[in-house]
């Protein structure tokens, strides 16, 4: 399977799940597996004239692993900035976060895009395997 075919999921999808991993491959991936042996890519899919990266994860994302995630989801804010949070120059830009959480904490990963305008500002999470 190739990385544009991942299969496009709804990050509840881990609700309930245990993950056995959280590996953050560099500023622009993130790769999720469970106990069951399923593999999730949280990335964006780079095109010619965005950037797309992870801003901040704010927790800890060992506090994600070996227990059931109780909270996953994802919002977005478009074309505006979130209070206290704010760029230099901005044209088109996306901040998404994606909130997750385990009796152990609560981890936010927010990612930050910018465009024309003409180009995805999206951040992808896909089942690989």
């Amino acid at each position: 399977m190739g990385y544009y075919d991942d299969e496009q999921v709804d990050i509840s999808i881990l609700l309930g799940k245990t993950l056995k991993s959280v590996k953050q491959v560099d500023d622009t991936e993130i790769v999720f597996e469970t106990v069951d042996g399923e593999i999730y890519r949280m990335c964006h899919y780079q095109d010619c004239c965005e950037s797309v990266t992870i801003d901040d994860i704010e927790g800890d994302l060992t506090d994600l692993i070996e227990t059931p995630i109780t909270q996953s989801e994802m919002s977005q804010s478009q074309d505006e900035n979130p209070d206290g949070l704010t760029k230099g120059w901005q044209d088109s830009f996306t901040w998404t976060f994606y909130k997750l959480a385990t009796i152990k904490g609560y981890v936010t990963i927010r990612w930050y895009g910018e465009s024309n305008g003409y180009y995805s500002e999206e951040v992808s999470f896909a089942k690989i395997s």
